[in-house]
This record gives C-alpha cells, sequence and structure tokens, in this order.
C-alpha cells in the first residue's frame, strides 16, 4: 500500500514528465526556447525538491524544501502562461491543464508547509 508521501512524489514527477512532454509540441521560435528551458527547469524542481523533503533529516531542513518545491510549483504556472501555443487550441488545452496542476500542487504544497509550521 502506498503512503501519501509517494503518492505526491508520484504525482510531481508526473507533472514533470507531463511538462517535458507538452514542451516537445510546442513551436522552438527565439521566444518560447527561453520560456521551455525556465519551464522544464522549474517543472522538474517541483518532485526533485520534494523527495528531499522527505528524505531530509531535520524538520528545518524538510520545511525549507518544502518552501522551494512551492515555490517551484508557482514559477511553473508564471512560465506556463508566457508559453506561446499560437492558437493551437489542442495545445491551449494541454497548458491550461498543466496551469491548473502547477496551482493545485502549489495548493497542497502550501497545505503541507502550514501543517509542519503549527
Amino acid at each position: 500500500m502506498e503512503n501519501k508521501y509517494s503518492d505526491l512524489e508520484k504525482r510531481t514527477e508526473k507533472f514533470s514528465l507531463d511538462v517535458r512532454n507538452f514542451c516537445l509540441t510546442c513551436k522552438k521560435d527565439i521566444i518560447n526556447r527561453e520560456y521551455i528551458v525556465q519551464l522544464i527547469r522549474s517543472a522538474g524542481s517541483v518532485g526533485a525538491n520534494y523527495i528531499e523533503a522527505n528524505d531530509s533529516l531535520s524538520g528545518k531542513d524538510k520545511k525549507m524544501r518544502i518552501k522551494i518545491s512551492k515555490k517551484e510549483a508557482k514559477e511553473s504556472g508564471f512560465w506556463l502562461r508566457h508559453i506561446l501555443v499560437y492558437n493551437d487550441q489542442h495545445l491551449e488545452e494541454a497548458r491550461v491543464k498543466l496551469e491548473s496542476e502547477a496551482n493545485q500542487l502549489m495548493l497542497i504544497l502550501a497545505s503541507i508547509l502550514r501543517k509542519l509550521e503549527d
């Protein structure tokens, strides 16, 4: 049976992979190229920092990693709003879905952080 930590680890990894796949389908012009690099970094960092938080030795380190993960989820939403999809309805739907997931992850991580600070 999986625990809530591994469920969220899998969810953050899926987000990172979905972002990667989305970026592969985007037009690689001079503008999008920069946004794609930033988006891939922030999306991957959400899960990487969450995994580190679960492996951390101290409560202070765990809180710091959760804060970073939350910040990266928020940043991913920011970069997703900047990607140009050039009126491609399929890409726009995928972009909106990913932006929603980034926001949901940010809210989940904010909730975890609040509980750690209590």
